[in-house]
């Protein structure tokens, strides 16, 4: 009898030892950016994954899973429904953690993320093609008064489209037509699309020289295009950035939150990271976890403000 108590002992310490070394992360690791390949988040969600992976010595790859007009839910969705294990981390815009969990989605119902970080603010921009008949935003809304322009965005939920919006209604015009794209970039003006696009400077880029940057969503003016006010600058109560961070489930144990942070911090504070943000006037940076759950907080005061005027 005591052989075989001292034998089940032995396993349980075995079992128990062998359980405390699978430490995290010992498999591969997705990073779930709800967006195509090419922006900002995109970009640098890669970096950290590639960091991540010669960290840890672990796959880990991005995965985009772009939702059209649907915006960067159904991508979210897959994160909320994975094991809280720290295998399946999301690349998430403000609207994430802002709204997801107020627009009728079950999966994102009630709020499922922690926010583990943010890591950059986009240069998001209200342009114009060149060709149009005004150069000042405020020109397109004595414009738009009279004429019939259509609006391009990411998703009727999301908070550049949101704040267009509101900013028409401070301005007295209503968009002749409104429609979400999967891409936003300067083939979406050439192809006459659409008349106005909100959407991030890096995409636009490439055509920079060809199109009208009326104003960005941001709190200061992006130094690339200096002329451009803030639409906070318009309208104050508009005075919003447009911010990407890493979310995790909120049942993801701390330790494992910490290794992802390590190397996330590293990464976006890093030389390749930096000369990013120089190129394309995206400010890249890293907040922690406390920090980023209040600027959600008050992000969400002012999002309130700008439904109220939405009404």
């Amino acid at each position: 009898m005591k052989h075989t108590i001292a034998s089940i002992a032995a396993a349980v310490a075995v079992l128990s030892g062998g359980a405390a070394l699978a430490e995290y992360p010992e498999k591969p690791v997705s990073f779930i950016v709800p967006w195509p390949p090419g922006d900002l988040e995109d970009v640098l969600t890669r970096m950290i994954a590639e960091d991540f992976q010669k960290e840890y010595g672990v796959a880990a790859a991005v995965v985009n899973k772009p939702g059209g007009g649907g915006g960067p839910f159904p991508g979210a969705i897959e994160v909320a429904t994975a094991p809280a294990d720290g295998y399946t981390i999301g690349s998430f815009v403000i609207g994430v953690p802002l709204i997801g969990h107020e627009i009728g989605i079950p999966e994102l119902t009630p709020e499922k993320f922690d926010p583990l970080g943010i890591f950059v603010t986009y240069p998001f921009v209200i342009v114009a093609g060149g060709n149009a008949p005004y150069d000042t935003i405020e020109e397109m809304a004595e414009h738009a008064k009279s004429n019939e322009l259509a609006l391009g965005h990411f998703g009727a939920n999301l908070i550049p489209t949101r704040v267009t919006m509101a900013y028409a209604k401070a301005a007295g015009f209503e968009w002749g037509a409104e429609a979400a794209y999967p891409m936003l970039d300067c083939n979406t003006l050439a192809s006459g699309d659409a008349d106005v696009i909100n959407t991030t400077l890096q995409l636009v880029l490439p055509c920079l020289d060809n199109i009208k940057v009326l104003a960005s969503v941001t709190g200061e003016r992006i130094p690339i295009t200096p002329d451009a006010p803030t639409m906070g600058e318009l309208v104050p109560a508009l005075n919003i950035s447009l911010w990407n961070g890493l979310f995790v489930h909120k049942d993801t144990p701390q330790d494992v939150r910490d290794k992802i942070i390590a190397v996330a911090e590293k990464t976006v504070m890093s030389e390749r990271a930096q000369k990013l943000a120089s190129e394309t006037g995206a400010g890249v940076y890293w907040v922690g976890a406390a920090a980023a759950a209040e600027q959600i907080q008050t992000d969400m005061q002012t999002t309130a403000t700008i439904e109220s005027m939405l009404e």
